[in-house]
């Protein structure tokens, strides 16, 4: 019987990890065809290459700025400045989070200028920030906590709150400390919650990041996008844009890489 079962498991796993490849297979294929076919397309003129640029010139752009080390220069600025927005608004959220929490009357106060907060276009207030916190890389930083910090705060106040109240209940009548409640119960059943907050934030902090360096960065991707924009250089907008997708893309597998080897060590 014990034998059975397993071979049932090991046929289990063997078929996820074909379709897991298959899934691969098949995300190669649309992107190397859709990288064809808009070559193939720019090559007939069928497209308009001014408008929608090409792979083969795209590429060809992005050697020169290998060549040059520019595009590290662009790519180290803009990632460093992702990474110092992402990590100061993700762990202030949080901490905020913790304080709501900790403080029921605290969060009722608060609750109406979160909700209002999260409302607001953070990005149209970039000006506003930059004005604020000065230009250069601080009031680009500014931004991307901003964008990031308030969402980040009503999740994981929203996670918190919503933990099994049984669970809490027999702590208390343990004689659990609310400071135990919280590092036993409320912040361990929640790592989980906190990784996918943080893949978020990693999005949300490139945007702002972006939206700073358009405003008033002479350096970075976003610098790149909006100036190739202005001399009317689309193959240089494409070039940034998709460097920008693999940072990003980078980046959040690094947090996935991370929630893996937490959940491998936590079976």
């Amino acid at each position: 019987m014990k034998t059975y079962k397993s071979n049932e498991y090991n046929n289990y796993l063997k078929n996820q990890k074909k379709q897991k490849h298959k899934i691969i297979l098949a995300q190669t294929f649309v992107l190397i065809g859709t990288v064809i076919i808009w070559e193939f397309l720019a090559k007939l003129e069928i497209i308009n290459t001014f408008l929608l640029s090409s792979p083969s010139a795209i590429f060809n752009l992005f050697v020169e700025y290998l060549k040059d080390g520019s595009i590290f220069m662009h790519i180290g600025i803009s990632v460093w400045e992702t990474i110092l927005g992402f990590s100061i608004g993700t762990i202030l959220g949080i901490v905020i989070a913790i304080l709501l929490w900790y403080f029921p009357s605290f969060a009722k106060v608060m609750d109406p200028f979160l909700v209002v907060l999260n409302a607001l276009p953070k990005t149209a207030l970039a000006p506003i920030l930059i004005v604020w916190v000065g230009p250069g890389i601080k009031g680009i930083v500014v931004i991307a906590v901003a964008i990031a910090l308030v969402t980040t705060i009503l999740s994981a106040y929203n996670y918190f709150i919503n933990v099994d109240e049984d669970k809490i209940k027999m702590l208390k009548s343990f004689g659990a400390t609310k400071l135990q409640i919280l590092t036993k119960l409320i912040l361990p059943s929640n790592i989980g919650n906190i990784i996918n907050i943080t893949k978020i934030n990693i999005g949300l902090a490139w945007v702002g990041v972006i939206v700073g360096e358009f405003i008033v960065s002479r350096y970075g991707l976003g610098y790149l996008i909006v100036y190739g924009g202005q001399v009317f250089r689309l193959d240089l907008v494409m070039m940034g844009v998709i460097v920008l997708a693999f940072c990003a893309l980078i980046m959040y597998q690094i947090v996935n890489l991370l929630e893996k080897i937490y959940n491998t060590k936590n079976k």
